[in-house]
């Protein structure tokens, strides 16, 4: 077992199939991931190959009906996926991966009719159509309230224009679920509704690709929506209710943004605990430095808090309790705890912590996003804060 393995298995809460789905998961990612995905970084994307492979493995639809590929597990199985993908230290496969899993596909498991979910589920829990979730604008992100983009009702479609900004899959995506106010007179976040637009909508647009610090295999896109005429089957769930469910799913973002970040700073930080033990300086090497051991054994007892603080979250969210508090707490502490542990980790590589061709060094420029998506820390602790 490694340093991680032995936190997992002792927190009781994963058992024996999600262990032989984090082994599964484990194999695959090492050999299929970790020691391919350099060129992703140079091409911008995840190969969909691999995308298709996940979902041969069963992976990418387990949260869902086994009518639909799925396998009707709980919050616990996207835990451990977002812990394999985050232990990849490929920050943008991780986000492809976990955004089409755990933060737009739930739109349509939440919100969809039996009708909507047949016609595209099985598809999505295979990896032949890949997801977005199309929220965040130019002007709004957190602030859900802030959405300019419009849908019109004309006859028995909607007319939906607009521009939204940051789409993780934006680029090579194939189902987008936006969100769009479709009642200018509802006062702040009311009068949202989510709507299914599918790649090739006539007027539906990628505006452009985005560059980015990190997460460099995460394809990211500004999309368009120019007089985009979408039919009333393809409305997810209550018109004018689309803010509900949008802070719904937020719930499971966050907690898996928090697993996932946990594994990437407990990844960082074995790989630095071996390189101390190995690089000499002074005479020995740099492990046998009091201050060099104590901050690391600092960073292994907050990666600890981190997670546990994550597992506590997802047992109350699998219980059916109110967890908002405690998954904002999450979410907050595991974004900054990632970036803390990563500038601890470059420090102690030294020089090579600082070249291009370390893991620690993309890991260190993965890990800044990770205060900011998905609820910036800052907002995070102003929903703990009401609450406290």
């Amino acid at each position: 077992m490694t340093r991680q393995d032995n936190i997992t298995a002792a927190s009781g809460l994963f058992n024996e199939d999600l262990e032989m789905i984090r082994n599964q998961l484990r194999r695959f990612i090492e050999t299929e991931v970790t020691a391919k995905a350099e060129p992703w970084e140079e091409e911008g994307m995840v190969p969909r190959d691999v995308l298709r492979r996940m979902g041969d493995l069963g992976v990418l639809g387990m949260r869902y009906d086994e009518q639909y590929g799925g396998a009707g597990l709980d919050v616990m199985s996207s835990v451990v996926l977002a812990e394999e993908v985050g232990r990849s230290t490929f920050g943008g496969f991780s986000a492809t991966v976990l955004v089409h899993t755990d933060m737009a596909s739930p739109h349509l498991e939440n919100a969809g009719t039996p009708e909507q979910k047949a016609r595209w589920m099985p598809s999505i829990t295979s990896g032949e159509m890949i997801t977005a979730v199309a929220v965040t604008e130019p002007g709004a992100g957190s602030d859900v309230a802030g959405m300019r983009s419009r849908a019109v009702r004309d006859g028995s479609d909607w007319v939906l224009n607009g521009t939204k900004m940051f789409i993780t899959n934006g680029v090579h995506g194939d189902l987008y679920f936006v969100g769009a106010k479709t009642d200018p007179d509802a006062k702040g976040s009311r009068g949202i509704t989510m709507f299914a637009v599918e790649k090739g909508t006539p007027g539906f647009s990628v505006g452009r690709a985005l560059n980015k610090t990190g997460w460099l295999c995460s394809d990211t896109a500004e999309l368009i929506f120019e007089d985009v005429r979408i039919p009333a089957e393809n409305v997810l769930g209550e018109v004018n209710r689309g803010f509900y469910s949008v802070m719904k799913n937020f719930q499971n973002e966050r907690i898996v943004l928090g697993a996932m970040a946990c594994a990437e700073a407990q990844t960082a930080l074995d790989m630095t605990v071996d390189y101390v033990k190995q690089r000499r300086a002074f005479g020995g090497v740099l492990w046998d430095k009091q201050a060099v051991r104590q901050r690391l054994a600092d960073c292994q007892t907050r990666i600890a808090a981190g997670r546990q603080l994550v597992y506590h979250a997802a047992g109350l969210d699998a219980a059916g309790g109110d967890c908002v508090k405690e998954v904002s707490m999450v979410k907050a502490y595991c974004g900054e705890l990632v970036n803390s542990v990563l500038y601890d980790c470059v420090q102690f590589h030294g020089g090579m912590g600082y070249m291009r061709e370390t893991p620690v060094e993309r890991m260190s420029r993965d890990a800044r996003v990770q205060a900011i998506g998905g609820g910036a820390s800052e907002v995070m602790l102003e929903e703990v804060a009401k609450r406290m």
